[in-house]
């Protein structure tokens, strides 16, 4: 299974430039199996996404991502979350006690957003994106070094906020999901690998 692990839509993530409907049209497209929607600081788009997912009968997983006082984190399997910034440990041990997933994003991007070094105080966190669709390959690949470092798992994901941008990374799965819980179940206990759009079908990648 193929998913896109970070995905902004409007009107939840004020700063993106494309509907759900927009990006489900464009993951079929390309060939994917599923996407993620992770707003900014929001979980506003939960109701209508599941709604929008029976309807096309296609996968849409709903997180957020949170910017914590470290930086960003993707996070999926929460029903709650802090109403403002606190450090990345204390948030890191909520999504735990919650039984979810979480996913340091584009941790070394120039852009003062990313976790940078703290990942490896980061205890308790379960992935890295290794590819992310707004981030220098190279930039990435540092991001890579220390996921294989720290043991985590490796999550490729577009970062879309616009048309061009969906489906350009996402994640392989070793099966098919169809809900939340299933879907953050095998996060945390199987291994995926990222994958890289080719402009016909999707390349699953261990270096790049």
């Amino acid at each position: 299974m193929l998913v896109d692990m970070h995905l902004h839509a409007l009107p939840h993530s004020t700063d993106s430039f494309i509907t759900l409907e927009q990006i489900v049209y464009l993951a079929k497209e390309k060939g994917l199996d599923g996407v993620v929607l992770t707003d900014h600081d929001s979980m506003g788009g939960k109701e209508f996404a599941e709604e929008y997912s029976r309807k096309v009968d296609f996968p849409i997983f709903v997180g957020l991502e949170y910017y914590s006082l470290w930086g960003d984190i993707t996070t999926w399997g929460i029903e709650t979350f802090p109403d403002h910034r606190i450090e990345a440990q204390k948030y890191i041990d909520h999504v735990n006690a919650s039984g979810g997933f979480c996913c340091a994003c584009h941790p070394f991007r120039n852009n003062n957003r990313g976790l940078e070094e703290n990942l490896a105080l980061a205890k308790g966190l379960h992935g890295v994106e290794v590819l992310n669709g707004s981030t220098p390959m190279d930039t990435n690949r540092i991001a890579l070094r220390w996921c294989r470092e720290l043991g985590l798992q490796p999550i490729g994901g577009s970062d879309a906020h616009v048309v061009k941008q969906v489906g350009k990374y996402a994640t392989w799965l070793p099966e098919r999901v169809d809900n939340l819980k299933d879907f953050v179940e095998l996060l945390r206990t199987r291994p995926v690998k990222p994958a890289i759009f080719n402009g016909i079908g999707y390349d699953v990648v261990d270096d790049f």
